[in-house]
């Protein structure tokens, strides 16, 4: 397994057109032959692509400058110079694009399918030969025109991936576990904070046509918005999922105020995190005072925000788990049938009526949500050269 990549910098070049040529006519008994240069080939264009079989982008770690071929000079005999190739450079789903100058955003691919592309940079023109410049009055031109030069941009690539529902909570809360039971995934488990050090993703089957897509990030701490611990990096990638799970670990003694410091921690990084869907997990009521905590704290969110679900499990011994899971998958269907009714969704899961907010109901990964067999494995942790991305 190589090391989760969610960010790269790279450079994209456009091919420079090719020149046009400067060539007569000279044939044995065929005087005053004429002009007969050709044009110069069109300079390659830079794009970028969809594919859905990439996990993360270390592929741009090891190669950071693309160049699309320059066009052909062109040739006597009228010829044309061959035109560059193109350059393609392939991106996860949910890869933003921003020029790494000025910080503007070039592109989102974000509801894109598979084999989406956008073009980034076009190649030059290729120049006129001398063919185009003969007149009655110049009938041997001895110019033509040099190849445009082709764009040159440096960019920042940015994935946050996309799913039905993120997993939230601190470090050893019994997320990865609960992605490991519910999914395929096999994310790696221990009891010691940050086990997990990168985004996870699993696929929970519903029936023989429905998957909904769930992903474990690393375990946030307090001040993880402003850069502690391994939250700030990775929140991003909750602020593209529809719903979210709260976890909180009922044997711990901070179990009480656990939820409204995640709170607090989405609030303060924004991206309307808070406004998502959310059902809380009380985990781990099999060890010795945790369920009484469990009660504590589903007062105090129900007390708070009444329609929030609250449900008391424990993943080790499975229990309520069939539970968690149903209220899981009616809370995504349920936002499946708002969005395609055009209501929203609110975070405690009630309807309001207007349009579906962007990250409430209006899920763009919703939307265009499509399963395959290559995401039964964990991923984006998962090895990205498993499958070609070409």
């Amino acid at each position: 397994m190589i090391q989760f990549a969610d960010e790269a910098l790279i450079t994209v070049k456009s091919g420079k057109g090719g020149n046009g040529c400067i060539s007569f006519r000279r044939e044995k008994y065929i005087p005053n032959g004429g002009p007969n240069g050709g044009d110069g080939g069109r300079g390659g264009d830079v794009y970028m692509c969809v594919r859905r079989n990439l996990r993360t982008l270390a592929h741009l770690r090891h190669r950071q400058v693309f160049k699309a071929q320059n066009g052909q000079d062109g040739m006597s005999w009228n010829r044309f110079g061959k035109d560059g190739e193109d350059v393609f450079i392939p991106v996860p789903p949910g890869t933003s694009i921003r020029n790494a100058d000025t910080g503007e955003l070039i592109h989102d691919f974000a509801e894109e399918s598979d084999g989406s592309q956008i073009m980034l940079l076009e190649g030059g023109k290729g120049g006129w030969g001398n063919v185009h410049f003969k007149s009655s009055t110049n009938q041997a031109p001895r110019y033509a025109h040099p190849g445009k030069p082709g764009k040159e941009m440096n960019l920042r690539i940015e994935l946050s991936i996309m799913a039905d529902v993120g997993l939230v909570g601190f470090p050893n809360a019994g997320k990865s576990s609960l992605l490991e039971m519910f999914t395929n995934a096999r994310p790696k488990i221990a009891p010691y904070p940050f086990t997990t050090k990168i985004p996870n993703l699993g696929v929970l089957h519903v029936d023989h046509d429905k998957d909904f897509i769930i992903a474990d990030i690393p375990g946030i701490i307090e001040g993880a918005s402003e850069g502690a611990g391994l939250g700030l990096r990775f929140l991003k990638h909750i602020s593209r999922t529809a719903a979210l799970l709260f976890m909180i670990d009922c044997s711990d003694e901070n179990c009480l105020t656990a939820y409204s410091s995640l709170k607090n921690e989405l609030e303060k990084y924004g991206r309307g995190l808070l406004d998502k869907p959310r059902i809380v997990l009380c985990n781990k009521i099999d060890l010795e005072g945790a369920s009484q905590n469990a009660e504590q704290v589903a007062s105090q969110i129900r007390a708070e925000e009444p329609d929030t679900a609250v449900i008391s499990v424990s993943v080790l011994e499975r229990k309520n788990i069939e539970n968690a899971r149903k209220s899981i998958i009616a809370l995504v269907e349920r936002m499946d049938a708002m969005r395609s009714s055009g209501k929203s969704i609110s975070s405690s899961g009630g309807e309001d009526a207007g349009t579906a907010s962007e990250s409430g109901a209006k899920s763009s990964f919703l939307a265009s949500r499509s399963v395959d067999s290559s995401m039964e494995e964990q991923f984006p942790g998962s090895d990205p050269s498993e499958g070609a991305y070409s």
